[in-house]
Order: C-alpha cells, then structure tokens, then sequence
C-alpha cells in the first residue's frame, strides 16, 4: 500500500489525487438516471435479479472480469492493472419490506412476494439504491484514470445485507476462489447528515447486531373461557414489558446496547385464544462483553416468563441473523482522513455513535485484512440546515425510514468522490 510518511509527500500525493479525480470524473447524469431506475425497482434481500444484471453489465462493458451469481445474486467485477495492492470497495443492493411514502416522481410502488409468501410493498428506505449507483460511477471513473495508477481493483455488489447474512454468503460460495483476495476494504453508507458531508472515524463505528425469533406455546380455546387456556399473549406482552429493563437494569451506563422487539404476532381474530406467539427481536452491542450478557439475559427471561405463565412448554428462540461490529482500522482511517480533508475540506465532519450495523466487515476477516466505512450525507442542505436552526434534525427522515429520500445532488457526486479517493490514497501511483 501506498506510505504517507512526510507533510511534503502527503500534499503532494493529495494535490495528484485530486487532480486525477477532476480530470477523470465522469458525467454523472446518466447514472442519476440509473439511481432513479433503481429506485424505482428495489429488490428485497435475496432478490436483487435486476439490480445485478444492471452492475453486471455495467462492469462487463467497461472490460472488467465480472463474476455473478455469488451467494445468490452478488456481483464482483476484477480489474487487474499491473503490480500493487487489491483494493476492494463494496456496496449493497437489496431493499426493504417498506411502503415508500416519499411523493417522489420514481417513487417505488412495487409490491412483491417475501420469503413467507406474503405480498408487500418494498422501497429503498436506506440508500443502497445510492450505494449501488456509486460504485458503479467510481468504476468507470478509476477505469478511465487505470493509466495513472497500478494494482488490482475489486468492485462487490452484495445482495442481502438487510438480514446481515449476504457477505457471508458470498464467501461460502468461494468468493475468493473467483477474485483475489484484498490487502484492503472499503465501503460507504448515505446516512441523514447534510448532503455533500462525509464522516469517518476509527475504532468502534457500527454495533454487532443479533436477531432471534421466538416462539411461544400456550394452549388455545374460546375467548370466553380464558381459565381454559394457556394464553400466549399475554405471556408475549409479559416478555416484551421485562425485555426493555435488560439496558436499563443490567447494562452499566454508558454502554451501548439496544433491544428492540419489531414485530409480534398472535391469533387471528378477537373471540379465539391462540396456541402460540411469534416474537422477533434485533439486539445492537459494541463491547462483547455486553453482547454475551445482553444475549444471556434474554433467554434468561423468555424462559422465567414462559414458565411463569405456564407455557405447555419450552419457548422455541432461534438466532436467525448476527454480524460482528464495525471496528475501523485506525492507521488505515488515519490516511482516508488526510485524503478526505485536502477535497472535503469543512465538509468532512465529526462522526457520531450509530447504532446501526453491518456485514461487510466479514468479507475483510475472510481475507486478513483491514478495512474501513465511512458515511456520506443525503438530506438537501437547505431542509438540514433549517432542521439545525429549529432543534429538529432527530426528526428527519432517517434510514429505513418510508419518507427517507436522499437528494441525488450532491449525494451521488458525493459518494463518487469518496470512493475513488479512498481507492487511490492506496494503489500504487504510476
């Protein structure tokens, strides 16, 4: 990888880079109309056929070596470019079970069917949409500068990051057996901050996150004679009340933990008991310590309740999702800084605690390498600005939101920048 040891040689390299990017930038309004195309058409998670095909051909035209269908529809494009470091950069492609409620004129109305079966509407309420689109505009533009720079670039389009299994996917089905393996990776989220900001830190930056799935079992009967049942509602809304005193009672402050119930489903109509209850739960650490305790305190008291409430027997839970959390490599962060302040300048800002989580970080471990995420802003400048003025900016759209919509300028444009920066502050210059 690229040393940045002295001032002299650190401006230099930053003044080059720079100039690299405005020289080599390319027309961002045909992919302002691929943003929209892909907006318009999200894909849940497992089902990004068209989001794919989209990056797959746009990899291809360009001459990169494309291989698809990774751990479903994962997408890597490979350009080798003579001797220096792999860098891989990743973006995620799936979408969200969601109702758009943006008003916007390619707003998604699309309706598909999920895993259960069951119809719903989906949107791109968390920006992968301008994720995918990024990528894409960064390969163009660091294949049309190949001429200054050597190594290997590796491009990832990730399908099912929302149930924070995609990247692992694509490793058990022999990701690196198909690319190279990377010295580094790199990848970016838009997040609710001012439009043109970009934010990074090093050290701790995503929480691990965890879902389980409960069931529990009671007896059913007719609403009249509730003494003849076992009723697993009540059970459930027992569960839920005692779950919210684990970070409150148990956690020490100051520690980062959440527990979220986000959905529960019993019965099916007011005058039947049913036999059982569906819970399912999301969990947000950074320390694994507190991980392991949050973890052990909710078997903990979905058994104690459960027994308590005479379930006929034991509460089923299943860990359906984990990922681990998002610790970005201090010296590689340290240069991605340095980068980032020379072209940003006042709009590289501060990063705060998120309790957001993701995969990506997997795709680093497999290889033994160090990677970093960054995050770049979507909210217009004028409508943060007014939300800073008024105290109100916790009251913005935020990600998974049905009224998250990012600006597409300067987002995307954005987004491009910092990519491509974070990609040559490493290969090798020419």
């Amino acid at each position: 990888m690229k040393q940045q040891n002295d001032s002299n040689s650190t401006n230099n390299d930053h003044d080059e880079i720079i100039q690299l990017l405005k020289k080599h930038r390319p027309d961002l309004r045909p992919f302002e109309g691929i943003y929209r195309s892909i907006h318009s058409h999200p894909e849940l998670s497992g089902q990004e056929v068209r989001t794919a095909r989209t990056a797959a051909e746009h990899l291809s035209n360009l001459g990169y070596d494309v291989h698809t269908g990774i751990g479903g529809h994962g997408v890597a494009g490979v350009l080798k470019n003579g001797e220096g470091p792999t860098i891989l950069l990743r973006a995620d492609m799936d979408a969200l079970p969601v109702e758009e409620k943006t008003g916007l004129s390619y707003a998604s109305t699309n309706v598909v069917k999920g895993e259960d079966g069951i119809s719903t509407p989906v949107a791109h309420a968390c920006g992968h949409d301008s994720h995918v689109t990024t990528l894409m505009a960064a390969s163009m533009m660091l294949h049309s500068a190949r001429d200054h720079w050597s190594g290997t670039l590796i491009c990832i389009f990730q399908p099912s990051e929302e149930h924070l299994n995609g990247a692992q996917a694509m490793l058990d089905d022999g990701l690196y057996d198909k690319v190279p393996k990377p010295d580094l990776v790199l990848a970016q989220h838009v997040m609710p901050m001012r439009a043109g900001t970009i934010s990074i830190r090093e050290g701790p930056f995503l929480t691990a996150a965890d879902t389980f799935d409960i069931r529990v079992f009671g007896r059913g009967g007719h609403g009249s004679s509730p003494h003849t049942t076992i009723d697993p509602i009540v059970i459930g809304a027992s569960i839920v009340m005692r779950l919210q005193t684990i970070v409150s009672r148990e956690v020490v402050p100051g520690e980062l933990a959440v527990v979220s119930c986000g959905s529960i489903n019993s019965g099916h109509t007011s005058n039947v008991i049913p036999d059982y209850l569906d819970l399912k739960l999301n969990v947000r650490t950074f320390n694994p310590d507190v991980r392991e305790k949050v973890v052990k305190a909710i078997h903990r008291i979905i058994e104690a309740e459960c027994e308590a409430g005479g379930a006929i027997e034991k509460p089923k839970i299943t860990r359906t999702f984990s990922c681990p959390a998002t610790v970005n490599d201090r010296e590689i962060v340290g240069v991605l800084r340095s980068t980032f302040e020379s072209f940003f300048k006042d709009r590289l800002v501060d990063a705060h605690d998120a309790a957001a989580s993701e995969d990506f970080s997997l795709l680093a471990k497999a290889a033994g390498s160090p990677y970093a995420m960054w995050m770049f802003g979507g909210i217009d400048e004028k409508i943060w600005d007014d939300a800073v003025a008024k105290g109100t900016v916790n009251e913005l759209p935020s990600n998974h939101s049905p009224f998250f919509a990012p600006v597409i300028e300067p987002t995307l444009e954005t987004g491009v920048d910092a990519l491509v920066l974070g990609a040559l502050s490493f290969l090798k210059s020419k």
